[in-house]
C-alpha cells in the first residue's frame, strides 16, 4: 500500500484525497493544510487525520494541492526526503524556478508526476489511441476547444499568472500531447471581453493560439472565460484520411424531439464534474508507477515544456508577434 499524503484542503485537495482513499493500492496518510478547520473537515470526511506540514513528509508519496507559489518549495523539501510527488500544475509561474526545482528532482531520482488530468479523460485519451493508431492518417490540423461557464473574480486572476499560464496550459499541454512532436512557432493573440474587472486585473479572458510543428502541423487552441451553455470542452483532429472528434459531455443523452427540433442537456456544468474520471485515472497512474518503481508521465519535463508555451503566448499576445520557440 503506498502511503500518500495530501498537502491542500481546497477544492483540488479535496478530489485527490477522496480518491486516494478509495483506491485499492493506497492509503490516505492525512491532510495538511495552514487552515486548521479546513484540514480537519477534508480529514473526517475521508477517514483520516490532520497532519503537520513535518509530518507529511514522512509518507512515501506527498500529494501537492496547495496554491501555486508553494509547489516548487513542496517539491524540493520532498526530493531532499526522497518521497515521491504528484504535483497539481504548474509547477511554478516562473521558468527559470521550474528548472531550478527539476534540477533537484533529477539529483535525488525521485518520482514526479504533474497533473495535466486532461490527458487521462477517457474520450480524449480514446482520441489519442485511435490516432497514433492511424486510424486518421497523418495529422494535419488540431483544434482544442476550452471555454469555462463563467468567469472566476479578479482577486483569483491577479494572483493566477493570466489566463494563458493558468487555463491554457492544459490545452498547451494536450496539444504536444496529440501533435507528437514540440511546436516550434506560436502566435496569440487575446482580447478582455468578458469581464472589464479582469482587464483592469492586467489579464484577458478571450484568446486563441496557434501553433506549428517542424513537420509542419498546426493546431489552434480557442479559450473563454464564459460559455452561456456549460462548461465547454471538445477535440478535433483532422488527418488526410479523416478526423477524429471528441465532443463536450452532457448530464444525459435523452434528447427531446418537437415542434422546436431536438433539444438535449446542456454540457457538464464545470471541471469538477467533467474529468472526474480523469482524476481517478491520473492518480491511478501515479500510484502504479511509483509501486513498480517507474517514472509516471506527465512529468515535470512536460510540465515546464507547457509553461514555455504559456509565457510565449503571454509574450505574444502583448507584442502582437510570432514566437520561434528554440
Amino acid at each position: 500500500m503506498l502511503e500518500i499524503a495530501v498537502i491542500g484542503a481546497g477544492r483540488i485537495g479535496q478530489i485527490h484525497a477522496a480518491n486516494i482513499a478509495a483506491h485499492p493500492g493506497a492509503r490516505l496518510a492525512g491532510i495538511c493544510d495552514p487552515i486548521p478547520e479546513a484540514a480537519e473537515r477534508l480529514a473526517a470526511r475521508c477517514g483520516t487525520r490532520v497532519l503537520t506540514l513535518d509530518e507529511a513528509f514522512h509518507a512515501d508519496a506527498v500529494l501537492i494541492g496547495s496554491p501555486t507559489p508553494t509547489h516548487a518549495d513542496f517539491i524540493e523539501r520532498a526530493a531532499a526526503a526522497g518521497k515521491a510527488v504528484f504535483c497539481e500544475k504548474p509547477v511554478d509561474l516562473s521558468a527559470a524556478r521550474v528548472r531550478t526545482c527539476l534540477e533537484a528532482v533529477a539529483s535525488a531520482g525521485i518520482p514526479l508526476m504533474v497533473g495535466f488530468n486532461r490527458r487521462f479523460d477517457p474520450h480524449f485519451a480514446a482520441l489519442k489511441r485511435r490516432l497514433d493508431a492511424g486510424e486518421v492518417g497523418n495529422l494535419e490540423l488540431l483544434t482544442i476547444i476550452s471555454r469555462d461557464p463563467s468567469p472566476p473574480p479578479p482577486s483569483y486572476v491577479a494572483a493566477s499568472g493570466g489566463l494563458f499560464r493558468d487555463m491554457m496550459i492544459h490545452d498547451l499541454d494536450m496539444a504536444r500531447f496529440l501533435l507528437g512532436e514540440d511546436p516550434i512557432e506560436l502566435f496569440a493573440t487575446a482580447s478582455c471581453l468578458v469581464d472589464p474587472g479582469i482587464g483592469a486585473a492586467g489579464d484577458v479572458d478571450t484568446a486563441i493560439v496557434t501553433l506549428r510543428t517542424a513537420s509542419g502541423k498546426l493546431c489552434q487552441i480557442s479559450n473563454s472565460r464564459r460559455a452561456t451553455y456549460g462548461y465547454d470542452q471538445r477535440i478535433e483532429a483532422h488527418g488526410a484520411g479523416g478526423l477524429l472528434r471528441a465532443g463536450n459531455m452532457t448530464a444525459t443523452t435523452v434528447e427531446l424531439a418537437d415542434g422546436r427540433g431536438f433539444t438535449g442537456d446542456p454540457a457538464l456544468p464545470f471541471f469538477l464534474e467533467r474529468y472526474a474520471a480523469a482524476y481517478r485515472a491520473e492518480i491511478d497512474t501515479f500510484i502504479t508507477a511509483v509501486t513498480a518503481g517507474t517514472q509516471p508521465n506527465p512529468n515535470g519535463t512536460d510540465g515546464l515544456a507547457a509553461l514555455v508555451l504559456a509565457d510565449a503566448a503571454t509574450e505574444s499576445a502583448h507584442t502582437h508577434q510570432p514566437v520561434v520557440l528554440s
